[in-house]
């Protein structure tokens, strides 16, 4: 195995045996091979840089690189924005350990040989993030290769291997160059997610931000501190963030436009269709310290005449966030609330059993108007999963979650 920085310096030749120049940086086209060093940068003093192509590089080590043509094959070295630089992009950058949910400091590149039609290929393997590879650079032209390998191996390694990593980079033009996605980001929980975010800065945070789809950033903004969240917000355009509203519960939504400047949050409000913008219009007018300011206005209700077999076929139609539906709100012939039944019940009970013979007792629910602390005590009283809220005629108008209390209560 090489190290990136052990070769950095290494002189090179040319098949003839002339010296060339020496090894000053590495380059990746992603495009082509994305772990392929496809490309050799190659000093000349006061000349002008010599690039070496993978295909003309006969055998390197951490002194010599010798190639399998004359220098006059050699290309003249012009920048190329797609191309990543090995030493310039990663050695001493952050990056996202996307297997152990983190965000880490590069210290040194390993690299593996290839062997290809008589001449060597470079495959970066893996990141090293430890103790050997800051040591390796502290002490580079210090001590000997064989001192340094004998002191690195009693070092305990910490490796990433280049597949897991996830490059950060600011400027949205490079990102499409150097096709750098955030797929391998958006498996990751939305609170793994936000936990990487809030150890990056403010503009790596923005460019995360902008590249998810619309789904995954609204749920990891659902898990930022709600400062943090404001700020991303504020500096996005304007119909990506509306479009990321729109992904957004709508209570989470109207606490996330209540915390922006009046003028940017009526911008947004603007930018999302009427149906969306009017449910948050409609919870922006509540107290957040309030039942109503709580509450989610979206909820799966069904007639208390129902039964099992045919609330189950109604929402096999429904697109559900299933994770977050184990409560069913029933209402009567007036269209009032008259209780609720949880999924798992539902799923128990015989294919004919009406709903309302199902619903849980005691009948409980508060007006939206009803202090935050009267939300606690129901909760904590009867071990809720979910409450209603209802109107002054009696209709339920949004329902409050248990995620809706924790994250209350933590926030407090």
């Amino acid at each position: 195995m090489l190290h990136t920085t052990e070769l950095m310096g290494a002189k090179a030749y040319d098949a003839q045996g002339n010296y060339v120049g020496r090894l000053r940086e590495l380059f990746i086209e992603p495009a082509e091979a994305p772990n392929r060093i496809a490309r050799y940068l190659l000093s000349r003093g006061r000349f002008q840089p010599l690039i070496a192509r993978h295909d003309q590089v006969a055998s390197l080590d951490s002194r010599t690189l010798r190639l399998n043509c004359a220098e006059r094959a050699l290309e003249a070295y012009e920048p190329n924005e797609s191309w990543l630089a090995v030493c310039k992009d990663l050695l001493d950058q952050q990056i996202i350990d996307t297997s152990g949910r983190k965000v880490v400091r590069v210290n040194d590149l390993d690299l593996v040989e290839q062997r290809s039609n008589g001449n060597v290929e470079l495959r970066l393997l893996q990141v090293d993030v430890g103790l050997p590879g800051a040591v390796r650079r502290l002490l580079q032209g210090v001590a000997s290769p064989g001192i340094l390998r004998r002191i690195e191996s009693k070092l305990p390694a910490k490796v990433i291997r280049w597949e897991f990593v996830n490059l950060v980079e600011q400027d949205p033009l490079r990102r499409v160059k150097l096709r750098i996605t955030h797929e391998k980001l958006e498996d990751l929980h939305p609170a793994d997610l936000a936990d990487i975010m809030e150890d990056l800065s403010a503009a790596e945070r923005q460019s995360i931000i902008a590249s998810l789809d619309e789904e995954t950033a609204a749920a990891v903004l659902g898990e930022l501190d709600e400062r943090l969240t404001s700020q991303i917000v504020e500096k996005l355009d304007p119909e990506k963030a509306a479009d990321i509203l729109e992904e957004m519960a709508p209570d989470a939504a109207a606490d996330l436009l209540a915390d922006l400047p009046r003028e940017t949050s009526d911008e947004l409000l603007e930018e999302m269709p009427g149906h969306e913008a009017a449910e948050v219009r409609g919870l922006m007018q509540f107290d957040e310290a309030t039942a109503g300011g709580m509450m989610n206005p979206e909820f799966a209700y069904v007639g208390e005449e129902a039964t099992r077999e045919e609330v189950l076929a109604w929402m096999r139609q429904q697109e559900f966030h299933l994770e977050h539906l184990d409560t069913i709100v029933l209402l009567d012939k007036a269209a009032q609330f008259s209780g609720t039944v949880a999924v798992a019940r539902l799923l128990l009970a015989a294919p004919d059993q009406a709903m309302r013979d199902m619903r849980s007792e005691p009948l409980l629910f508060l007006n939206p108007d009803a202090d935050e602390k009267e939300v606690f005590a129901l909760f904590d009283k009867y071990n809720l999963r979910m409450l209603t809220v209802v109107n002054e005629g009696n209709r339920p108008v949004g329902t409050i979650t248990v995620d809706d209390v924790v994250s209350r209560l933590v926030s407090k």
